[in-house]
């Protein structure tokens, strides 16, 4: 049971970040709790989201979400997305501010505010992960300029394109009439799904291309884009596919076969 505790306390750890969030909620709650007037208030923003939290500490929890819902135990840490924390910061912060009969201490609780934010958080735009937009959609002009080589015309069916795993994120959020062999499910790992055209076409380190076309024309892709330093053992012309276009650096291949069962 201990080891189970403490593996519950890692992730509410690793989900709180460098703790400040799960601090502030805290304390947030706690004076909810105390100075909330309203019973409904005091149990939705105080007192349930604590009991979730420490609902999710009991070792039983995470038994019972194991054997019910998730066997891997991986999105177990998922219990806390129920938890409205930045609802219950919020809220709590303005109640304070307007607890304070005159306005200078306003200012002052709003300053202090204020410096608590810009202390404990980070500035997000400075992340490794953020970068400027490319275009309005928010996402590769690569992506965009791709799915405008291979979607349908108005009127005709859906299409669907085999994709590298890089770029599997972004197409369906662009053009809903690019449907993939396979998706999301297949680019995150801990998933451990299984897919043909993904085995043949991102596993390996040298793709079989006889392989890959077998399990692209089973699945009916019209498409298959790869990168340019995609290393593959027979191209792809010499087995019938067209190269329709080269586009940042990514080589899009159709294939006549399917491509005639549209018509």
């Amino acid at each position: 049971m201990y080891g189970i505790f403490m593996q519950c306390w890692v992730s509410m750890k690793l989900y709180g970040g460098n703790g400040a969030i799960l601090l502030l909620f805290l304390a947030s709650a706690i004076y909810l709790i105390i100075t909330e007037q309203s019973v409904k208030k005091k149990i939705m923003l105080g007192i349930l989201p604590l009991l979730i939290f420490l609902g999710f500490l009991l070792p039983i929890t995470k038994i019972v979400y194991v054997a019910a819902i998730d066997d891997g135990s991986d999105t177990y840490y998922r219990l806390l997305w129920l938890v409205p924390m930045y609802v219950v910061i919020g809220y709590a912060a303005c109640r304070l501010l307007f607890s304070l009969k005159k306005s200078m201490y306003q200012r002052i609780g709003l300053a202090m505010i204020a410096a608590v934010i810009a202390v404990t958080g980070s500035l997000v735009y400075a992340s490794q992960h953020m970068s400027v937009a490319e275009n309005l959609y928010h996402i590769p002009q690569s992506v965009v300029d791709i799915c405008d080589v291979v979607a349908p015309k108005e009127g005709e069916p859906r299409v669907r394109v085999a994709f590298p795993g890089e770029l599997v994120h972004f197409v369906r959020q662009y053009d809903t009439d690019i449907l993939m062999p396979y998706g999301r499910e297949m680019v995150v790992t801990q998933w451990d799904y299984y897919n043909p055209v993904y085995e043949v076409m991102e596993k390996p380190e040298i793709i079989d291309a006889k392989e890959l076309l077998v399990a692209t024309r089973d699945t009916k892709c019209s498409y298959i884009v790869l990168h340019e330093n995609r290393q593959i053992d027979q191209k792809l012309e010499e087995l019938g596919l067209d190269l329709v276009a080269e586009l940042h650096g990514y080589k899009i291949y159709g294939d006549p076969e399917i491509l005639a069962l549209r018509e």
